[in-house]
C-alpha cells in the first residue's frame, strides 16, 4: 500500500509504503470496544464520596430517653433518616473502576483503529514537523495549509498529530488549539485515536519502526 506524504504547506512530496501489518488489519468492533471502555475506566477515579453516620459530626448523645416521652426512640442525631445524618448507601470514593486488559489487546486494539482510519482516510502522512521555537502563530499557518489537503480542522477533536518523538517547541505550539492535540507515537493509544476526526503522522517511516515494534509486542 503506498499513500501520498504531504509537506507543512501542504503540498505533496513524495510518497511512503504503508505496512498492512499497521494500518490493513480488519475491523474488530468487540476487541476495540472492550479496550477503549477498560481504558477510560482505568483513568477514572472516583470524586462522589458521601459521609455515613459514623462519620458526620456530632450525634454521640442519645437524643432523648428510651421511654416515656411519647415520641420513637432514636440513638443517634446522626441516623440517615435524620437531618444533617449521615447517607445510607451513597456513593463512596472508595469503589475502583479498575478492568484488566492485557498489553496485547491494547496494542492490537490500537493496530486496528489505525487501521479503520486509513481505511476511512483520516490518516495524513507529514514528511516532517518539527518547529525551531514555540509559535503558534506558526502552527496556525501550518493547520491552514493541512485544510487544504481535504482536512477539516475547524471542528471540536478535530485532529491528532503524531509525533516521531517528544519534541517541546512543537508540542507547545499547538497547545493553544483547543482541538488539535499533539502527542508522540509511542504514547498512542485506541482511545485517543478513535476521539478524533483525523489522525497527522509526522516522519512516517520513523513512526512504522515504532508502531512496528508495537505490532512485535502485540504477537508474543
Amino acid at each position: 500500500m503506498e499513500t501520498k506524504v504531504y509537506n507543512i504547506q501542504g503540498k505533496e512530496a513524495g510518497t511512503v509504503k504503508v505496512p498492512e501489518s499497521i494500518f490493513g488489519l480488519p475491523w474488530n468492533a468487540d476487541l476495540v470496544h472492550q479496550v477503549v471502555e477498560s481504558m477510560r475506566a482505568n483513568a477514572r477515579g472516583p470524586i462522589a464520596h458521601t459521609k455515613d453516620r459514623g462519620e458526620v459530626r456530632g450525634g454521640g448523645k442519645k437524643p432523648w430517653q428510651q421511654k416515656g416521652t411519647g415520641r420513637a426512640r432514636h440513638g443517634s442525631s446522626r441516623s440517615p433518616i435524620w437531618k444533617g445524618g449521615g447517607v445510607a448507601h451513597g456513593p463512596r470514593k472508595e469503589k475502583n473502576f479498575k478492568k484488566i486488559i492485557t498489553r496485547g489487546m491494547r496494542q492490537k486494539a490500537l493496530l486496528v483503529a489505525l487501521s479503520r482510519k486509513y481505511k476511512d482516510g483520516q490518516v495524513l502522512f507529514l514528511d516532517k514537523l518539527e518547529m525551531q521555537a514555540p509559535k503558534s502563530a506558526e502552527a496556525k499557518k501550518i493547520l491552514s495549509a493541512l485544510s487544504g489537503t481535504g482536512l477539516s480542522l475547524n471542528r471540536g477533536n478535530a485532529a491528532l498529530i503524531a509525533l516521531p518523538s517528544r519534541h517541546a517547541a512543537t508540542l507547545k505550539s499547538f497547545n493553544n488549539f483547543k482541538n488539535i492535540a499533539v502527542g508522540s507515537v509511542a504514547d498512542l493509544n485506541p482511545v485517543e485515536v478513535l476521539g478524533s476526526k483525523y489522525l497527522v503522522i509526522a516522519s512516517p517511516e520513523e513512526a512504522f519502526e515504532v508502531l512496528g515494534r508495537k505490532r512485535a509486542a502485540q504477537t508474543k
